[in-house]
């Protein structure tokens, strides 16, 4: 179905995302701020996986950086040019034909919204993940296991005297490097338009249907709260108290810390960007990829970078087979590094073994060269 995005889907997709951001997945009000103007600018528009030639070319819009980062600056700019960086590079005759967003959060469930207003070109209602996720590598279709893949990302961001941009080829891991370290000298935060691949592709990898998903569950909160929000998703309110301890510091360009509730159960969530374990008298009973969220007093969506210690908030759980999660949540090797981060293990025990057909690695190679 094609359908464009209007002033009803702006609230409803922001806090929608926010829920699904985990802690993570950008800022409500700069949600709010980047949607507003895509609406005023242009008309975006949303069209379903089916409304594509499988064959069509789509790229993936993103934010990198740390949240709570000193300096983040970005402006709409910056994401165009991320796109015109990108497709001067392409190998000639290949041309965008959509846009589609990493992951659903405050922020990046609207990411492409401007792009699309601007560029004409549609928003796929599609995400490389349907949940915020703290590293570039899960939210690149499982790219990294094809071995032809070759990556190509366009970034951009910062104030005037922190401005980087550029565009990095090479393996995923390396041109992710690349970009994580530019969003660091740009003060925290960048733009960034990568891996482009067929509609069909990202059909097989990521989670058609998440942006939805997410105006959707919006669309609850908006009606009910916290409350409805935890019925959309079959999950439960675990915990509510005052933050007795709140620590986070950037490294590698990412959030990293943890929240200690005074309730009696001693909750405690441990983050990256998003929130990766719960535990509860000692013993761990959430991990990621279930979706850990945190509220404030007015049931208000709280991402872990504005938390603070006296805040009296709430937990929400819910189970990862509520969420349209990508293949990328099952692959034990992307959690190594954030294990590191809070010294605790969370992995999926089974890894991902369904290797991508030949047809899909093909595609992949074909475009990556």
């Amino acid at each position: 179905m094609k359908r464009e995005l209007t002033a009803n889907d702006l609230e409803a997709a922001v806090l929608g995302g926010a829920i699904l951001g985990g802690g993570g997945g950008g800022f409500i009000d700069a949600g709010m701020r980047e949607a507003q103007l895509a609406l005023q600018v242009g008309t975006p528009q949303l069209w379903s996986v089916d409304e594509f030639d499988p064959q069509d070319l789509s790229v993936t819009v993103a934010l990198v950086g740390a949240p709570a980062a000193p300096f983040p600056f970005l402006q709409p700019r910056h994401h165009l040019r991320t796109l015109e960086l990108l497709q001067r590079e392409l190998p000639q005759g290949q041309r965008l034909a959509a846009i589609n967003t990493n992951e659903n959060g405050a922020q990046t469930t609207i990411n492409g919204w401007f792009h699309s207003a601007l560029s004409g070109l549609p928003v796929i209602d599609l995400a490389c993940n349907g949940r915020a996720h703290p590293s570039s590598l899960m939210g690149a279709l499982g790219l990294h296991t094809e071995p032809d893949y070759r990556s190509l990302q366009g970034y951009a961001g910062g104030a005037s005297e922190r401005y980087v941009e550029g565009v990095t080829s090479g393996r995923l891991a390396a041109t992710s490097g690349v970009v994580r370290r530019a969003s660091i000298d740009a003060g925290g935060l960048v733009a960034v338009a990568r891996n482009p691949v067929t509609v069909e592709y990202a059909q097989n990898h990521g989670a058609p249907g998440a942006i939805s998903f997410a105006i959707e569950l919006g669309q609850r909160y908006l009606e009910g709260g916290m409350h409805a929000a935890a019925r959309q998703l079959n999950g439960e309110i675990i915990a509510t108290g005052t933050v007795r301890r709140y620590r986070c510091e950037q490294r590698d360009g990412l959030d990293v810390g943890l929240v200690e509730l005074d309730d009696a159960a001693g909750t405690v969530l441990h983050f990256v960007n998003e929130y990766m374990v719960t535990e509860q008298q000692g013993k761990q009973v959430n991990r990621f990829p279930d979706l850990i969220m945190t509220f404030d007093e007015n049931e208000r969506p709280l991402v872990s970078a504005h938390v603070r210690e006296g805040d009296r908030i709430s937990v929400l759980h819910a189970q990862g087979s509520a969420l349209q999660l990508s293949r990328t949540m099952f692959m034990p090797d992307l959690y190594q590094p954030l294990e590191q981060a809070i010294g605790r293990q969370f992995a999926p025990e089974q890894p991902f073994t369904s290797p991508p057909s030949a047809t899909h690695r093909a595609v992949a190679s074909a475009i990556g060269r």
